[in-house]
């Protein structure tokens, strides 16, 4: 059976031996959700690539005692991919943000698309954006993941091409492309994958984002949903590359 696993801020100064104290709601999951108590073991992660594993000293009603009985250090995974996501409508968000944190996107940015029909602004966009970056906490949990994917500020299609421009490899999904993925240079670096919204990128965004030097891709005959089409993409690169080896 798995070790459940728990994040901490930071665990810089850890060592065998030690002791790491988990407080807030992290320990509340742990004692009050998952009656975890003393003499068992637990992962802890900082979610920047150490892990601990340790046994279980002390509980408290929102704090938890850990002593450490293993640590390891994770190099951060290369490459490094960065998903541009459109905003999509209802729930289909957190879909995605949750497949695209289990398969190691590192960084997902929420995108406001010409014809996302979702409009994230003032309060609205910060709940929308803190149950996107909930939901790849939790994934990256369960993922049991070194290094936690970080969700970035939402983003203007004229920041989406500063984003390309930053890139190794940049590709626009797009059903009409030509080019497939058997075209694309081995995946290296930082990979950036920009995925449309439901009704289609427009032909203003592909040729400011071909121009920011992004390459535009089509996947076999299928057209995917916007919440499914970055995994089955993000899948296709990481496979090529010796993270999936």
């Amino acid at each position: 059976m798995s070790l459940p696993v728990h994040l901490v801020p930071d665990l810089g100064g850890s060592a065998v031996g030690s002791v790491v104290t988990i407080t807030g709601d992290e320990a509340h999951h742990a004692v009050a959700v998952r009656r975890l108590r003393v003499g068992e073991q637990l992962m802890v992660v900082d979610g920047r690539g150490t892990v601990v594993t340790g046994t279980i000293s002390e509980t408290g009603k929102r704090e938890l005692s850990v002593v450490v009985d293993d640590l390891s250090l994770h190099q951060e995974p290369t490459p490094s991919v960065t998903v541009v996501q459109a905003i999509p409508k209802g729930d289909r968000g957190e879909l995605a943000v949750e497949v695209l944190t289990e398969i190691g996107v590192a960084t997902i940015v929420p995108w406001a698309a010409a014809r996302s029909v979702a409009v994230w602004k003032g309060e609205r966009a910060e709940k929308s954006h803190a149950r996107w970056a909930a939901t790849a906490r939790e994934a990256a949990k369960q993922a049991r993941r070194a290094w936690f994917p970080t969700v970035a500020p939402m983003a203007t299609t004229g920041q989406v091409k500063t984003i390309i421009a930053g890139s190794d490899l940049a590709v626009v999904l797009h059903e009409a492309a030509t080019t497939t993925f058997e075209t694309l240079p081995t995946p290296t670096g930082r990979v950036v994958l920009i995925v449309g919204p439901e009704g289609g990128l427009t032909e203003d965004e592909v040729a400011a984002f071909e121009a920011a030097g992004a390459r535009t891709v089509r996947m076999g005959t299928e057209v995917l949903r916007t919440s499914t089409a970055g995994v089955a993409a993000a899948s296709a690169l990481l496979s090529r590359t010796p993270r999936w080896f």
